[in-house]
């Protein structure tokens, strides 16, 4: 995997950031939900055995589909009534479902697959949600960092998201298919938000960003990508899904299956992406220039084992686990259509 060049100019970055961004993208704190209120009803209808349901969320750009879902319909056709919960990180709001105040959450899927290898929850994958494409979760510095190339990381202070998350687990993994001794790099956990900051300050040397701070950090610092961690081994892996406890799951087949044709009604519209765009400003809180040109991750709906089964193995590689997944075991399939 060669290292990106930095010959780019910030036009051309731009131009890059173009698509339609990680697992793990904080994009800023959203409001209330969409639909429904703050009390929530068990009952279920006709269709589902609870229409109301509470689903965990963060401000990427990646959770589109989900607000597409919620504003164009898709729920409701479903006899759904749909609130969604933003929360400040994955982990949390997996915690949230893991305890039953959330019904369904997106979260990345490191905590969720090290939640299930060490018995510390049973969950279930309801629905997939993205996956990386190249340009989207990049490695990048400044002109007077001295990082220029995947081998001058070494020893140098670089930027992720948090110990044990997907943005740790893809920069030693781009590391060592680019022979860089990971362990002899400074991870410093810092906020997505923080990071076009830290890099024009200094603070850092690189920084792991996503979408939208990709684009920021090119804009407002400089920044130059070092190293793309969404190419060679680590391609299309898959990045973050929606999940929900064994007992919800069990306990509500019909509702769960409804979800998942909204989903997969949602995320087939959202591949246009005229459609999505719109929405970024209200929940991601992203100006309307930025939402324009922002690197979407590919959207996907329906988990396939064979696909999410790439991660639990990249985690138990790098000791983040200490034994495989059975993903297949955990996957709902969706109904027939």
């Amino acid at each position: 995997m060669r290292p990106t060049n930095r010959s780019l100019d910030r036009r051309n970055l731009l131009k890059l950031a173009g698509g339609a961004a990680t697992a793990g993208a904080l994009m800023g704190a959203s409001g209330c939900g969409l639909l429904g209120g703050a009390e929530q009803q068990s009952s279920g209808n006709g269709k589902v055995e609870k229409e109301n349901l509470r689903i965990g969320a963060l401000p990427t750009a990646e959770l589109a589909p989900l607000y597409l879902a919620a504003e164009a319909g898709h729920f409701q056709r479903e006899g759904l009534k749909v609130e969604i919960v933003p929360s400040s990180d994955g982990g949390a709001a997996l915690n949230s479902a893991i305890g039953g105040d959330l019904d369904i959450t997106f979260s990345s899927y490191v905590p969720i697959f090290a939640a299930q290898a060490k018995g510390v929850a049973d969950l279930k994958i309801v629905a997939d949600c993205m996956s990386g494409v190249p340009n989207s979760c990049l490695i990048m510095s400044t002109p007077n960092s001295g990082v220029r190339t995947a081998a001058d990381l070494a020893g140098k202070r670089t930027a992720i998201s948090g110990p044990g998350t997907i943005s740790e687990l893809l920069v030693k993994a781009s590391m060592k298919a680019n022979n860089v001794p990971f362990d002899k790099v400074e991870m410093v956990p810092l906020g997505f938000i923080n990071m076009p900051n830290a890099l024009k300050s200094g603070q850092v040397d690189a920084a792991f960003v996503v979408e939208p701070f990709l684009t920021l950090a090119a804009r407002d610092a400089d920044a130059v990508p070092v190293l793309d961690t969404i190419t060679g081994p680590l391609e299309d892996l898959p990045l973050g899904g929606y999940v929900s406890n064994a007992q919800f799951a069990e306990k509500n087949p019909k509702t769960v299956a409804a979800f998942q044709r909204a989903m997969t009604s949602a995320v087939a519209e959202a591949q246009d992406r005229a459609k999505i765009e719109p929405l970024l400003p209200k929940f991601a809180k992203i100006d309307k220039e930025t939402a324009s040109i922002i690197t979407m991750l590919k959207l996907n709906a329906r988990a396939d084992a064979t696909r999410l089964q790439r991660v639990p193995r990249l985690m138990l590689e790098f000791g983040y686990i200490t034994k495989d997944v059975d993903v297949a075991s955990m996957i709902i399939k969706p109904p027939q259509s």
